[in-house]
């Protein structure tokens, strides 16, 4: 059906025809049962993901929270195995995540050695999450994110009766890492002090290397296992220049500050355990050969942390490590992740045609441009490739401006303005870029469409101040509707939505307080996207699975240029093309699908009403909440 022919469901509320008059109907039934079907997936697959992390009832996860020094707190999941009490303590395991992860991230290894009857807390570092910002400007190397404090408190209090004081260990991904291993450093110190044995028996550091230095390691009196990527995009750091771990300075220094001087070796042998677990001279170097975003997601990796904290704890006899079940957590939750976000559609379409305040906002759908022929067709895959080559070209150049005009969100400073130090970044390149996009819409439309007797009764943009004022409050429904299913999911089974390093989190109230300040920044990338996809991308003649997948691949192309350059370098010279900015690229990982989907939600909200502003502001809303809750904040306490 072409789009000159097709018209929104809910265009036709009004009186009908006895013959026209049952397609309305027939739309609203199917929205009611899309919208029944999407409700019931997220409730199922969030139930099952629930029994997943539950291990099927054998471990209870409640959130809590720790006040910590000055005036501080650490959110986390507690994951306690029934099997854990006063009569039989376990050994606890506190997990830090790295950099721009929350505690949620790092479900996976927290619910499988909670599997194997080890009690885990799961943090949310400082400045992340839930948790609270830090003074410390160095909050990884001198408070471990939180870390010192917990393992403070689980070893020192009598609350935690159903732990193990003697078998206390620490994890951590990345920036939580570097945690564990200072961690590690500083207990070790504190302990050498007081003549007795480090509040932590062992730690294993994942994706992290740089502090494995003599200064690091010479007061650590506890095991130590790391993992490192062979493939990780920060080894240009590291003193070989590469992942590589058998020669490695930072490994061979790890084993021999275990060993001494009774073993010398040259060379480390991957997967081998040197050392003893009862003196805590143990040492255990593992090399996956995977990425570093991925690593945490790595059934090997899993497998060799797994065995690691059995090993030091004396649960070999436990489940082998192989036998790992939180894939099936990351897929559920993912099938709730998508099962949300169709919900909006049916839930608007609804909305729109039972609510008399919003039927106003109802119009007929704007009849679909001719499709370019000639000189037409190719100023438009001129401009479709120079809006991609641009959105290629400046993202680095604008996460490095961010780091100037926001000078104390990126020295970890505690500001109320623009206090998100990475998101900074990508707001002034989606800034940037919805101008660029304006642009090329606006010579497009003089070099080409006027001439071709296309007039703005196209585009779907006549709206009045009123109109706008109803659309925006129906957006804020929409966003309201979204993020309170969400809490209600969590309340009741204690998942959100998500799937690896691509997350829907709860979010704390004081984030509210942000939106006025990134979203109008961003809306102009959304709004100007909402106006290419629907008035220069929507042809007559064309499918809508067409139309949409080149508005898709329009909208994401750019950045996914830059990552395909990232590591097409990266695989033929061993070393990133961005250095300094790796981190950043490594954040695309989450941004790209959302750039490709956003089409099609504007796509199906201008379906609706005929008009470009209500998808914009739908996912606008959504999605600076979702970076809002998902990446450091420095916020002030």
């Amino acid at each position: 059906m072409s789009d000159e022919k097709s018209t929104s469901a809910v265009n036709h509320t009004g009186p009908a025809s006895a013959k026209g008059a049952s397609r309305p109907v027939r739309d609203l039934r199917f929205s009611r049962r899309l919208l029944t079907g999407c409700l019931v997936v997220v409730v199922v697959a969030s139930v099952l993901a629930s029994w997943v992390q539950n291990s099927w009832g054998r471990v209870r996860v409640t959130g809590i929270t720790l006040p910590t020094q000055n005036g501080q707190w650490v959110s986390a999941d507690l994951f306690r195995p029934v099997s854990a009490t006063a009569d039989n303590p376990a050994p606890l395991v506190v997990v830090v995540p790295g950099f721009q992860r929350a505690k949620e991230t790092q479900a996976n290894i927290s619910l499988e050695l909670a599997r194997r009857g080890i009690v885990v807390i799961a943090i949310d570092p400082y400045s992340q999450g839930s948790s609270s910002s830090s003074t410390n400007q160095r909050s990884a190397t001198n408070e471990g994110y939180g870390m010192f404090a917990v393992v403070n408190y689980a070893a020192n209090t009598d609350n935690l009766n159903y732990i193990d004081k003697a078998r206390i260990g620490v994890t951590g991904h990345s920036a939580g890492g570097n945690a564990a291993i200072q961690g590690a450093a500083y207990f070790g110190a504190e302990a050498r002090k007081a003549g007795g044995p480090s509040k932590i028996q062992s730690v294993f550091v994942s994706g992290y290397v740089l502090t494995l230095t003599e200064k690091t390691l010479r007061p650590v009196r506890s095991n130590v296992g790391i993992s490192y990527a062979l493939f990780d995009e920060g080894a240009y750091r590291n003193e070989n220049k590469n992942g590589d771990m058998r020669r490695a300075p930072e490994a061979l220094r790890l084993v021999r500050s275990g060993l001494g001087a009774t073993e010398p070796i040259e060379e480390v042998e991957i997967g081998r355990y040197y050392g003893d677990v009862a003196a805590r001279t143990l040492r255990v170097v593992h090399n996956e050969r995977v990425l570093h975003p991925f690593q945490p997601y790595s059934l090997e990796a899993t497998a060799g942390q797994i065995a690691y904290f059995q090993k030091v704890f004396g649960l070999e006899k436990g489940l082998p490590a192989t036998d790992q079940v939180w894939f099936w957590k990351e897929l559920l939750s993912l099938l709730a992740l998508v099962a949300a976000f169709v919900a909006l559609v049916p839930f608007a379409q609804l909305i729109l045609a039972n609510v008399p305040y919003f039927q106003g906002l109802v119009h007929a759908l704007p009849t679909a441009a001719p499709r370019p022929r000639g000189r037409g067709k190719i100023l438009f895959w001129t401009l479709f490739a120079t809006g991609a080559l641009i959105a290629c070209f400046t993202y680095i150049p604008m996460t490095e401006l961010s780091q100037r005009w926001f000078v104390e969100a990126s020295g970890r400073e505690p500001t109320w303005f623009f206090p998100q130090r990475m998101n900074n970044g990508v707001m002034l390149w989606a800034c940037l870029n919805g101008l660029v996009g304006f642009a090329l819409f606006y010579a497009g439309y003089r070099l080409h469409g006027k001439r071709s007797g296309i007039t703005p009764a196209y585009w779907g943009t006549a709206t009045t101040p009123r109109e706008l004022g109803r659309t925006f409050l129906l957006a804020v429904i929409l966003f309201l509707a979204f993020f309170l299913l969400l809490f209600a999911v969590y309340s009741l089974w204690h998942v959100d939505y998500r799937f690896l390093f691509l997350g829907v989190r709860l979010f704390q109230p004081v984030l509210l307080v942000l939106v006025p300040l990134y979203a109008p920044v961003f809306f102009i990338f959304f709004l100007s996207n909402s106006l290419r996809v629907n008035g220069a991308m929507r042809f007559a003649g064309q499918s809508e699975r067409s139309s949409l997948l080149l508005a898709g691949l329009g909208n994401s192309l750019g950045l996914l240029l830059i990552v395909i350059v990232q590591y097409a370098t990266f695989a033929l010279t061993g070393t990133v093309y961005w250095t300094d900015g790796w981190l950043y690229i490594n954040l695309l990982f989450a941004v790209v699908p959302m750039m490709f989907v956003l089409p099609y939600f504007n796509r199906f909200f201008f379906r609706m009403t005929g008009r470009i502003y209500l998808g914009p502001m739908v996912t606008c809303l959504i999605f600076i909440m979702i970076l809002l809750s998902n990446t450091v904040c420095y916020l002030p306490l």
